[in-house]
This record gives structure tokens, C-alpha cells and sequence, in this order.
């Protein structure tokens, strides 16, 4: 069978491209652009020959037939210019500690951690998420930026889009001199300033094939800073798309970890959330008007998506930072419904899935249901303390949580939004509405529960309590710091 395999697809006709050099365009725009690049679908057969021809047509989803973007991908480990694991650097690790972007190992968040999360200061009564702040994948891309800066002293270095979603940590390799590639007036990314012979680094949340195609092209040196649970569901996407399958993706469409996502599959929609997903099934089972699918996924599917041919085989991949629980209902979602409309025996032939979901998105979630799981009882917090950076997804499902129950919230992605002299704060709400509230914190005996995204160092975290303890002691003069006993976990690189 893998002969036959094989030879259906070296005599299979190539792709159709209805995206051509549109597409390419499209594909190398920041995260405001909408999702237009893959290739559309050909048409769906019932037999095992139509099967293997369309895996066949539906393998090339970089705008040209031919192309296959994993053996691309794979290439570059042999081009001697490109770089994708971490060297531990010690020189890179200690400047990451002087600047704050990384795990405290002396300030107030490291001491939490010797003292079950909890810290207490004259009437402020701390409580620290039991898992919170930078995950293994954002803390990896940092250092990997840090030691790129050392590894090529002199050199002109070139980041694809932010390292994470964190203000202070980008500013920081701004100041070390890594040039940020903005979107020019038409919104597409401006590569001009990238000679060959220089150094890009690619963000934790991947960069577009057409954009890696372009910096190989250019012969510069790049610096892969991708996080492995990332790569491992563009491998979902590209094996869905090789068997012919259409991949449902759990995302936000503008979010650059799914564009980057969407460019290495075939053909493809976006669903935002549950409710989009049962869109979705709803019309695989049902039918229903196909002008209002495409008008309502318009900013997230391939070129040439026809819901009515390309929905007949699916395959589940997901944005790493969505919430595991959802992901894990929509795919339980899409099997059913495949399995209702074509039965048992082809399920398999009709439904793909890979284990892609990260489980620190959900472990801080659920850190955070469990410090507010108290409330009404002694053990309840007064208020919940969210840092993170503005534009970061998982941080806005952390202030979501004390949203829904009602605990007063304040998501804030540096201290500087805190005025300590009026008692004022600027804070972000979880749907995003930017709001100031004055008199946040109210005199007296206090308990603040306190969490932080994935991609916020602790440093951060330190300086916004620094801020609080101010406002209610100006006396206050600091955590004296000293090393903690209490390390971070250890973690296997890819």
C-alpha cells in the first residue's frame, strides 16, 4: 500500500494555487492580517485512488506546486545557518538574571516559593499562584535571543516579531540592539533591511514557511527560537494535510502562533472557541448556507475553502495557548460528528488527531480556579492581581476566571501602571476594555491572590508587589534579596 502510495503521489497533477503571489504577499503580514495563505483543496473522492490523489494535491500548501514544507524545514538543519536548540550559555543565563527576564532566583517570587506561595507584609497577606509566570517554551525563546546577541557580536540581528508577549522583555533586546522587523504602510512585514549574511531570530511562536523561504533565500543566519510544542502541531497540520484532510485549527486567526500554524497546512478554518466548533459540526451534519460560512470564517480559512467538499475529512490541531479543557471538548466534538454522519468504519479515514496541547496554559488556569476556589470562607482572597502583557492570550483567560466570579480584578502588564501616590491603577479587563480605577486598594487588613502569564518573568511580577506594599506602608523599603533554595524544574529539550 505505501508503494501504491507513492506512486499515486509522483503522478498526481500539482496543486492548485488560487492564492499564487497574492497569497505569498499575504503571508509575510504581521498578526493584524488576515489568514489567506494554504492552498485550496481539489475536489473529494470516495475511492482509495481519489484518496491517495488528493493527499497528493493537498501536500504543497507554500503557494507552489512541489513544494513540500516539512523536507523544507528539515533542510535548513544542513544550510550551516541555522540554529534551533539552546547552547546554556552561562555568561547569557546571568545577564537574563540581571535583567529581570527570566526565574527570580533572590527576589520576593523566589522566597514565595520556599514559604508555600505566600508572603506576608505588615497588613498585606500575599497568595502566589502554585503555577504561574514563564513557561519552558518562553523562558527556551529568551535565552536563546540572549545568546544569539553574544554568539554574534557585531552582527546585525533581526527579530520576525516579538521574542513573547511580555513589554519589558522586548525592550530589553531592543536595547541590546536586535532590530524589530515592523509592518511597512501596506501591512505587510518589511524584510528590506535584511542583507544576507546577517541574523534573524524567529519568536516562541514560530514564523510563517513563506517567511522562513524568504530568510533562507536571503542566506542569513537564523535563529529558531520556536517552541518544540509549536513545531509539534505544524507536524499535526502538515500529516493532516498529507492524507488529505482539512484542519480544523482552536485559535485566533490574527494571533501570529496560528498564522504561522495555518501556513504550514493545506487547506484549513479557524475556530475561535466551542461555538464556532459546533458552527462547524453543525454544518458537516446539516448543511446550511454556504455563503453564510464563508462570510463568517472569512478571515479564517484557505483560499478556495468550499465547506461543502473540503469538511468531508478533518483533522484537530490547536493554538498552544487556548484552554486544554476546550480544546480537548472540540475534538471530542469533531469525532462525534464524524462518526455520526459516516459511522465506524470510516472514522478512521474521516478523523485525525494529534496530542498538541501544552499544559501550562491549563496548569495556571487551574492554579488560578483553585486560589479562588475559597471564597466566602477565611481562605478567600480580596482581590486578584493578574500580570502579564496586554496582547497575551493565556494571561487573558487568567483575568477571566476572577471575572466570572466576581472578584474585584486588575490585570496589569508592568508596574508602571500602578501610581503609587494616588492609589491608582490602569488595568485591562478580560474582553479588553483598558480601564483606571482610583482607591484600588482599600485600607486596612488585606489578601491579594496574585498569578502571571506565560510569558511574564518574575521580575515583573516582584516590581508590580513592590508597588502595593507602597501604597499600604509608604514606609516600605524593599525586599532585601537572597538566594532561594527552591529552583526551577528542569526540562528536556526537544
Amino acid at each position: 500500500m505505501q508503494a501504491q502510495a507513492s506512486a499515486a503521489l509522483a503522478a498526481a497533477p500539482p496543486a492548485r494555487s488560487s492564492g499564487g503571489a497574492a497569497t505569498a504577499a499575504a503571508c509575510r503580514r504581521g498578526a493584524a492580517a488576515p489568514l489567506r495563505r494554504g492552498v485550496a483543496a481539489c475536489a473529494a473522492g470516495g475511492s482509495a485512488k481519489e484518496v491517495l490523489e488528493r493527499a497528493a494535491d493537498r501536500s504543497e500548501p507554500a503557494n507552489e506546486p512541489g513544494f513540500d514544507a516539512r523536507a523544507f524545514r528539515r533542510s535548513l538543519n544542513t544550510t550551516g545557518r541555522y540554529t534551533r536548540k539552546p547552547s546554556n550559555d552561562p555568561d547569557s543565563l546571568a545577564l537574563m538574571e540581571e535583567h529581570g527576564v527570566g526565574y527570580s532566583t533572590s527576589g520576593l517570587v523566589a522566597q514565595m516559593r520556599e514559604t508555600g506561595y505566600a508572603w506576608k507584609q505588615g497588613d498585606v497577606t500575599v497568595k502566589l499562584a502554585e503555577a504561574y509566570g514563564f513557561c519552558w517554551g518562553v523562558e527556551r525563546a529568551v535565552q536563546m535571543a540572549y545568546e544569539a546577541r553574544k554568539a554574534y557580536p557585531g552582527q546585525r540581528l533581526h527579530i520576525t516579531n516579538e521574542i513573547i508577549h511580555n513589554p519589558g522583555v522586548n525592550q530589553r533586546l531592543k536595547e541590546m540592539d536586535v532590530q524589530f522587523i515592523d509592518q511597512g504602510p501596506d501591512g505587510e512585514k518589511d524584510f528590506s533591511g535584511v542583507k544576507s549574511g546577517e541574523v534573524v531570530i524567529l519568536p516562541a511562536f514560530g514564523a510563517s514557511v513563506q517567511e522562513l523561504r524568504l530568510l533562507n533565500e536571503r542566506q542569513v543566519q537564523i535563529v529558531d527560537t520556536t517552541c518544540p510544542w509549536v513545531s509539534k502541531v505544524w507536524n499535526a497540520v502538515d500529516n493532516q494535510t498529507r492524507k488529505g484532510h482539512t484542519s480544523i485549527i482552536h485559535g485566533k486567526w490574527e494571533h501570529e502562533e496560528t498564522i504561522a500554524t495555518a501556513s504550514f497546512a493545506g487547506t484549513y478554518v479557524i475556530v475561535k472557541g466551542l461555538a464556532e466548533a459546533e458552527y462547524v459540526c453543525d454544518y458537516i451534519l446539516n448543511g446550511g448556507n454556504r455563503e453564510e460560512f464563508l462570510a463568517k470564517f472569512s478571515n479564517a480559512m484557505s483560499p478556495g475553502f468550499d465547506p461543502d467538499r473540503d469538511l468531508e475529512r478533518i483533522g484537530m490541531a490547536n493554538q498552544t495557548t487556548m484552554l486544554k479543557g476546550e480544546t480537548e471538548a472540540i475534538g471530542k466534538l469533531l469525532e462525534k460528528t464524524q462518526l455520526k454522519k459516516y459511522g465506524p468504519a470510516e472514522l478512521s479515514s474521516r478523523f485525525m488527531i494529534m496530542d498538541t496541547i501544552c499544559d501550562a496554559t491549563q496548569e495556571r488556569q487551574d492554579a488560578v480556579y483553585k486560589l479562588t476556589g475559597a471564597q466566602g470562607t477565611a481562605e478567600g482572597v480580596d482581590i486578584m492581581l493578574v500580570v502579564g502583557g496586554f496582547n497575551s492570550s493565556n494571561t487573558s483567560h487568567l483575568q477571566e476566571i476572577p471575572e466570572l466570579k466576581d472578584i474585584p480584578s486588575f490585570w496589569v502588564d508592568s508596574a508602571a501602571r500602578i501610581n503609587v501616590d494616588a492609589n491608582k491603577v490602569t488595568h485591562k479587563l478580560a474582553h479588553g476594555e483598558l480601564v483606571e480605577t482610583a482607591n484600588w486598594l482599600p485600607e486596612g487588613p488585606l489578601v491579594i491572590g496574585v498569578t502571571s502569564g506565560a510569558s511574564t518573568p518574575d521580575k515583573a511580577v516582584e516590581d508590580v508587589l513592590d508597588r502595593v506594599f507602597r501604597i499600604k506602608d509608604p514606609s516600605f523599603a524593599g525586599i532585601a534579596p537572597r538566594k532561594a533554595a527552591v529552583k526551577k524544574a528542569a526540562h528536556e529539550e526537544e
